[in-house]
């Protein structure tokens, strides 16, 4: 990937997340970290309370969802309509939960925004990641924040070396991607649009959208689909 490919609008449709207007101020989507907490809380304050239910300081969930007893909440904190949360989720604060997201069974949130419709059903940890829109994280795939040398996360494109400034960084899932069961997404890993990360794989750095991910020695670009004939 070049550095233009990891600009936000080229990763994600601003349109399916309540983030839009923060995520509009940046150029690259990690850069809303920044004031994701304090976000949360501004846009939360503007949420009517007919549609959601304010908990505590400042967690806003919609009452389209169920919360189950099992169920760890911490603010700042957005769940979005119709939003499946389900049994052991643990949200840990600086969160967003999309319209028609899954939230799942024993997986951890932090400093997290998840798009609408995205899906981490099963096991998981995203922690300083943004999940887009569709995308879907299989049963236990993990997103790795700290490097192992606690430094600062840089991108290593191919025109540029791309200072994050941040010392904890997960991963930048584009809309419609797939990552396969037990995948590690290394810290500061970008995924572009649409492409299908194999199961079981340590991912590290930028992946081109529409591709297939088998291996960092085999990644393939997906065959564009035919146009369906046209019928007589």
């Amino acid at each position: 990937m070049k550095k233009i490919d990891v600009k936000t609008k080229k990763i994600f449709d601003l349109e399916e997340t309540i983030a839009k207007s923060l995520f509009e101020k940046y150029t690259y989507p990690w850069e809303v970290f920044k004031e994701l907490g304090s976000f949360i809380e501004e846009i939360g304050a503007t949420l009517p309370d007919t549609e959601y239910l304010k908990i505590g300081k400042n967690i806003w969930v919609h009452r389209s969802v169920k919360i189950m007893p099992t169920i760890a909440l911490a603010g700042p904190l957005i769940i979005g309509k119709d939003a499946s949360i389900r049994s052991c989720a643990f949200f840990r604060g600086n969160v967003i939960i999309g319209e028609g997201a899954v939230a799942g069974n024993s997986c951890e949130f932090k400093n997290a925004i998840l798009f609408n419709k995205a899906q981490v059903p099963h096991f998981s940890y995203v922690g300083d990641s943004i999940i887009g829109y569709k995308a879907h994280l299989g049963a236990s795939a993990i997103t790795s924040n700290l490097k192992s040398d606690k430094s600062d996360v840089v991108l290593h494109l191919e025109d540029a070396e791309l200072e994050t400034g941040l010392r904890k960084l997960g991963a930048i899932v584009g809309d419609e991607a797939e990552v396969g069961c037990g995948s590690i997404l290394n810290p500061g890993t970008v995924i572009g649009k649409n492409t299908t990360i194999y199961p079981l794989s340590s991912v590290r750095g930028c992946i081109g959208k529409s591709s297939i991910y088998k291996s960092a020695d085999d990644i393939v670009t997906k065959a564009k689909k035919k146009p369906a004939a046209a019928k007589l």
